[in-house]
């Protein structure tokens, strides 16, 4: 039976994000655990322009070849992982741009999230997160993983150095997002017939 797929999403495009090492050591993380095949996908590098498609994404009557190129890589997604920080106490643009632009790609389909942040850990980030996924038709993961004072953790070279806490919390939300994406898969196959 083939593993599904992760995909592991860099909410941040801002030069100089501690998004990109945060998400290299989820992928390791995600790696060991050995539930999933993994990608991480950049919205840096992927540079979708603010939503600018003529028609209701709920109706996949995409114009523009850079929304077709996204349609077809998150339709490849099993489950979600989403690497955002918090700004100004919320979550960023792009993370929300990128939501917007798909809608029954994300459907039925589990999602978690890595924030980061100063104190607050990117709790309010994934707070604000929330509706919009579940409004999504997204399951998501009751635990998340909470990176407070983050420049603390990065290092000169741009390394993320955790906490073994951190490496548990992250374990214990692949184990329950593998389980959702076990479980909507089979509904997925059903809803197909």
């Amino acid at each position: 039976m083939q593993k599904p797929h992760l995909q592991i999403i860099i909410g941040s495009t801002r030069p100089g994000r501690a998004g990109e090492a945060v998400a290299r050591w989820f992928r390791d993380i995600a790696v060991k655990h050995d539930a999933f095949t993994v990608e991480i996908l950049d919205l840096a590098a992927i540079d979708l322009p603010l939503l600018d498609e003529p028609n209701h994404p709920r109706l996949g009557r995409y114009v523009h070849e850079h929304t077709k190129r996204w349609s077809a890589t998150i339709s490849e997604g099993d489950a979600f992982v989403f690497v955002v920080p918090e700004y100004n106490r919320g979550y960023n643009a792009a993370t929300k741009n990128a939501l917007d632009y798909l809608c029954n790609e994300w459907r039925r389909k589990p999602v978690g999230f890595v924030g980061y942040g100063a104190a607050a850990g990117g709790a309010r980030s994934i707070q604000g997160l929330i509706p919009v996924v579940a409004v999504l038709g997204m399951i998501p993961a009751a635990r998340s993983v909470n990176i407070p004072l983050i420049n603390r953790l990065i290092t000169a070279e741009g390394e993320f150095t955790p906490n073994p806490r951190l490496d548990d919390s992250a374990g214990e939300m692949l184990d329950e997002l593998s389980s959702w994406a076990a479980d909507l898969a089979t509904v997925r196959r059903g809803t197909d017939d």
